[in-house]
């Protein structure tokens, strides 16, 4: 439950060009402490964006490039040590990163990018004892989570808890989309699970152009104009529904947040800049149809999931946490 009201800042902001989105997100941190709040000089500071995808480089479907920059040289301005990092669903990260416009920052920066794999940090919870989760996530010193505003066919909508599953390594979504995927309110709490054990000190949500419709990437953007920041990813997601008019029990990881005490609604939620009713978006489009979590067995067995998902059932389950 909670003991203390979160500070969400919302800022409206209309350009990724690189000069005015510095000082838009200078002006979204200042009531949260500005960025020093949450990075010390020589951290390592994990910056994880959305990479679902290097398909549909022009339809908004992941993080846009200029806010990894400009937050990632702010955090080298403080003589932190920035590096990028996700787990795509198809791909490795730094090859849909480029295909999505990231080659700058790398060039520019020199700041590394790693896939999440290989290595893996077990957490032990009570309904997800075999919960496995990247290793150079749980051990940065510093998480600021960088998602972007999106529809989903299966989710609803994906905010800064869902992009957090994106720490979750290699085809090991695609075994909890299987194991979790066929109860929505489990699933759900697995991805609070997941959010809980990254516990990323900053979120900066990207909604000056959204995607809506049959997203995750699907559908088609959309101006929003909207930047949102928290150290609580729970009120910031419960903020963003909210926003665009969606009711949070029908959005698994918002309702998962919920049921478990961890937001309650936006009373306890301080707005330190602009409230969310100011910033209401106008029929925002939800899929038209919707896809079941756990994919459909058929559709995994014919996919390259098939081999994984038999590997990591017959093998010793004590490789993935159990007994």
């Amino acid at each position: 439950m909670q003991t203390q009201k979160p500070f969400v800042s919302l800022i409206q902001a209309y350009s990724y060009e690189r000069e005015a989105l510095r000082e838009s997100i200078k002006t979204l941190l200042e009531p949260l402490g500005g960025l020093t709040e949450f990075v010390k000089p020589g951290q390592r500071v994990l910056l994880k964006p959305n990479l679902l995808t290097g398909a549909r480089p022009t339809k908004e479907c992941t993080t846009h490039p200029e806010i990894v920059y400009v937050v990632a040289q702010m955090v080298m301005e403080i003589n932190g040590k920035p590096f990028l990092g996700d787990s795509p669903a198809f791909g490795s990260a730094k090859k849909v990163a480029i295909a999505n416009g990231y080659q700058p920052i790398f060039d520019e920066l020199n700041i590394p990018i790693i896939n999440f794999q290989g290595k893996r940090y077990q957490t032990i919870n009570e309904n997800f004892k075999q919960l496995l989760l990247s290793k150079e996530a749980i051990e940065a010193d510093v998480v600021i989570n960088l998602p972007k505003v999106k529809s989903h066919v299966q989710l609803v909508l994906t905010l800064g808890t869902k992009n957090l599953f994106g720490c979750v390594p290699g085809k090991m979504k695609a075994w909890w989309h299987m194991q979790a995927g066929k109860n929505p309110d489990l699933f759900g709490e697995m991805l609070v699970e997941t959010a809980k054990a990254i516990n990323p000190n900053l979120t900066i949500i990207d909604g000056i152009v959204g995607h809506e419709g049959n997203g995750p990437s699907g559908g088609e953007p959309r101006n929003l104009n909207i930047l949102g920041a928290s150290a609580d990813v729970f009120a910031l997601d419960m903020t963003f529904a909210n926003i665009l008019s969606v009711a949070p029990k029908d959005i698994p990881t918002v309702a998962a947040s919920l049921r478990l005490g961890l937001i309650e609604d936006l009373m306890v939620i301080n707005f330190p800049l602009l409230h969310p009713e100011t910033l209401k978006v106008d029929n925002w489009q939800l899929p038209k149809e919707f896809v079941p979590i756990d994919f459909g067995l058929p559709r995994v067995i014919k996919s390259t999931f098939r081999h994984l998902y038999i590997r990591f059932i017959k093998e010793s389950i004590n490789s993935y946490g159990g007994g």
